[in-house]
């Protein structure tokens, strides 16, 4: 299977961390509507970051430079599959609360801190299990992919599959249920969201309508994604899970697999660049609904007005004749 060459990609990775934070800014000064957003925001940028060290670091090269990173970069990459897909369920699940009018606007201060900490226990919790239970069935250290970088070896028993492999599936299911529920409840319903949002300043209907759209991706690539990386696996042999001693008997190896060796592996490769590049997309598709946005470019004005009036060492009438946003063209 033929790839895209390595410096595109660690092109495409970095731009999608920096495009993804750029509306961090806005969502993080919403608070409770937002910790899934915000979640979404940091698990996509801190992967797409990941990604981007491996792709520079191990470009055309599979030598062991540096286990620690590994170490650390391989669990980013299995939080990062669960966490990608709770963060959008946590949104999906709020925005289900206000189309059926369940607690739009929480006054009770305990309330508050009920749906802030399940909240977190989705976003966080979820992935920081994700890690604890791939070590039951973690073969050994971690592989080196040339080109891609570090990558964890989950050993293929059927073990793998409710430990690992089945999570984002079964969440992505869930997901798509509060998006369906959501949809029906506000055609049903022709729930009032201006009556609603009013009370809550921090959920526009803007900022609803474009939350539902991002979360409806769900339903038209999170859950095919999900299913085929399914497939794939179960489709690759598995070994019967003997014992703990068994599975993790080499565990302090670190493979290297060499760039013609995985590519010519077909399965393999579909398996490695959907990982690799989800992230990306994920990144470009939140960049698209809200960095492109009025409220965001209404941000970016702002910021560049307030850049330019700092510039003390340009001429007065230089400043004033570059917010052309604020004041009328300069003569």
């Amino acid at each position: 299977m033929d790839s895209l060459p390595t410096p595109v990609y660690s092109a495409s990775s970095f731009i999608g961390f920096i495009l993804v934070l750029v509306p961090f800014y806005w969502h993080r000064t919403h608070r409770r509507w937002n910790i899934g957003a915000c979640c979404y925001i940091a698990w996509t940028a801190l992967q797409c970051l990941n990604l981007f060290v491996n792709s520079v670091v191990w470009n055309h090269n599979a030598i062991n430079w540096a286990p620690l990173w590994c170490d650390i970069s391989i669990r980013i990459t299995l939080a990062v599959n669960v966490a990608i897909p709770a963060a959008s369920l946590c949104i999906n699940r709020r925005l289900f609360w206000i189309a059926n009018a369940k607690g739009a606007v929480l006054t009770d201060k305990a309330a508050k801190r009920r749906a802030v900490i399940v909240d977190l226990c989705m976003c966080v919790g979820i992935p920081i299990l994700q890690i604890i239970l791939a070590y039951i069935v973690q073969g050994h250290r971690f592989d080196i992919f040339e080109d891609i970088g570090c990558f964890p070896f989950i050993y293929l028993t059927p073990l793998s599959f409710p430990l690992v492999y089945a999570w984002p599936l079964v969440i992505s299911l869930v997901s798509a249920g509060y998006c369906v529920a959501t949809l029906h409840s506000f055609v049903r319903l022709q729930t009032n969201l201006n009556k609603i949002l009013g009370e809550d300043t921090s959920l526009s209907r803007s900022r609803y309508y474009r939350l539902m759209a991002l979360t409806s991706m769900e339903l038209l690539f999170g859950l095919p994604l999900s299913s085929y990386s399914l497939y794939l696996n179960a489709s690759s042999r598995v070994e019967p899970f003997v014992s703990w001693a068994s599975t993790h008997c080499h565990y302090d190896r670190a493979d290297q697999v060499p760039s013609f060796v995985w590519k010519s592996n077909h399965t393999m490769a579909v398996s490695l660049e959907l990982s690799r590049w989800s992230p990306v997309a994920c990144a470009l598709l939140f960049f698209a609904f809200f960095g492109l946005a009025g409220e965001a470019l209404k941000n970016y004005r702002d910021g560049f007005n307030f850049v330019v009036r700092r510039c003390r060492f340009l001429p007065q009438s230089a400043r004033k004749c570059v917010l052309v946003l604020k004041c009328s063209p300069c003569r």
